[in-house]
């Protein structure tokens, strides 16, 4: 019942603040930032999330190195893995994260979003302040620094802007899946995920992805471009543009093969970049622990090591063919009892002791293997004793992931547009969080423009420091340039 009581009651203080607002105001909310309804509701989609999640999941979650084994590939078929070996390493894969040029190849992939709904209403957006020069922050130029030099001449919207990560559709507003590039200039978003609806060919999704780099490049920052390619049954370019198709990760995985998780994550990532790619969200770096989670054979193993082999083989493999890969969806969803797509709430009750023996051991494997992005769910976990989505708490963010993990690159969350944040946090107060958490980029928010307003007026008013902005900044822009998506 408190609960309840303390969500009804930050709803409306955040509905009184926003109620007729026409200055940026302070957003107020309960240490949690809950706002809304408990109830769980109905969630229409067929395939995985961009933020990459279930068997019906929404979503939003090349070529150097080549291995000495071939192997063929075929339609996916639904086999779990039981082997239990102990991990190979292979020494002959590239240790190396930086891309190399551009391969060919044709791929695809198809998935369909969910769109969640809830019954609050939305508060009223705040006005655009990216008008109010003389209020924004300042930061100091730093001419021996390339990147930030860049970050130096953005604006403060232009530098907000490159924390999202969203469907194309997000940007226009049109409320139908965008099948042409779409103008990047008054919105210079970080990132865009394209979901099966997106891509109707290999011609016209490779004139799409080159129109939306070409906009990002006039601005002065290329775009991530974004696709969930796992293979299986998550597999948006290879079920919609006939790229190769694999069979489900956990086939793979009860083989243990380094070799052949290196030449899947090669042959995905040529096919991607041949159309324009430059990020999948991909591989599924959690461990099967509970027969009810979401994944099912998306996970490779319920042997901690034996995903974390394949893991790190096929970061190496995509990392070969100039594709960043993501891990996901830390800190793990393998023992969870639920569906973070159709659910409010997802809770998994393990200790800290537990995760590091079983669900953090493919992460830091991925990790270490240079994965450039790690996708954090929205699962409450309860080790870390905040009852928060572990895309919005401080101690999974910061504390285990840069801290014990020591990941230093992009932390991205999960589609926050899935009922497990959409239908308790206004997209605004879950940005935030995320931001304050140690977030680097927000993917797919159910509002997008209120979650992009609230993040800008929370750095003027402080909520959020600007030098944590610049923070995620600098990742952001440090795996660009790596990228040549910089001047």
């Amino acid at each position: 019942m408190g609960k309840k009581l303390k969500r009804f009651a930050a709803a409306l203080a955040v509905l009184i603040m926003c109620t007729g607002c026409s200055e940026p105001s302070e957003i107020v909310t309960d240490p949690n930032g809950v706002i809304s309804s408990t109830d769980i509701y109905s969630y229409s989609s067929s395939s995985e999330s961009s933020s990459h999640n279930s068997s019906s999941t929404v979503s939003s979650s090349g070529g150097a190195g080549e291995s000495s084994s071939s192997f063929s590939v075929s339609l996916s078929t639904s086999t779990e893995s039981t082997s239990a070996d102990t991990p190979e390493n292979s020494e002959s894969l590239p240790e190396s994260n930086e891309y190399p040029p551009e391969s060919s190849a044709e791929s695809v992939d198809t998935s369909e979003e969910s769109s969640s709904l809830s019954e609050y209403s939305e508060p009223e957006i705040l006005p655009d302040s990216s008008s109010e020069v003389s209020s924004e922050p300042t930061i100091p130029v730093e001419p021996d620094d390339p990147i930030q030099r860049i970050i130096s001449q953005m604006t403060l919207k232009e530098r907000v802007y490159q924390l999202f990560f969203v469907r194309p559709e997000q940007v226009s507003g049109s409320g139908y899946a965008e099948t042409a590039a779409v103008d990047l200039s008054d919105k210079p978003v970080g990132g865009i995920i394209c979901m099966g609806a997106n891509l109707e060919s290999v011609e016209q999704t490779r004139q799409m992805l080159a129109e939306l780099q070409e906009s990002a490049m006039r601005n002065g920052v290329g775009v991530f471009l974004a696709v969930d390619e796992e293979g299986g049954r998550v597999a948006r370019c290879a079920a919609n543009l006939g790229t190769t198709a694999f069979d489900a990760m956990a086939v793979y995985g009860a083989r243990n093969d380094p070799d052949e998780a290196f030449n899947i994550g090669r042959i995905i990532g040529a096919d991607i970049r041949s159309l324009g790619f430059n990020v999948d969200f991909a591989p599924v770096a959690d461990i099967d622990i509970s027969p009810t989670n979401e994944l099912g054979n998306r996970i490779f193993s319920s042997d901690p090591y034996i995903v974390a082999n394949m893991v790190s083989n096929v970061v190496r493999g995509l990392n070969s063919s100039g594709v960043a890969a993501a891990l996901k969806h830390f800190p793990g969803l393998g023992a969870e009892d639920g569906n973070s797509h159709t659910a409010s709430e997802i809770v998994i009750d393990r200790t800290l002791e537990q995760l590091r023996s079983e669900e953090f051991v493919p992460f830091r494997s991925g990790i270490q293997s240079g994965a450039d992005f790690v996708m954090v769910g929205h699962q409450q976990v309860t080790a870390f004793g905040d009852e928060l989505p572990a895309d919005l708490s401080y101690t999974a963010v910061t504390e285990i992931l840069r801290g014990e993990l020591g990941f230093n690159g992009v932390a991205i969350t999960d589609a926050q547009e899935m009922n497990t944040i959409s239908n308790l946090y206004y997209s605004r107060t879950a940005a935030i969080m995320a931001v304050n958490a140690g977030i680097d980029m927000v993917l797919s928010p159910e509002d997008f423009d209120d979650a992009v307003d609230g993040v800008y007026n929370a750095v003027l008013s402080g909520d959020i420091s600007e030098q944590r902005l610049n923070e995620s900044v600098t990742r952001i822009l440090t795996v660009k340039q790596k990228m040549g998506l910089l001047p």
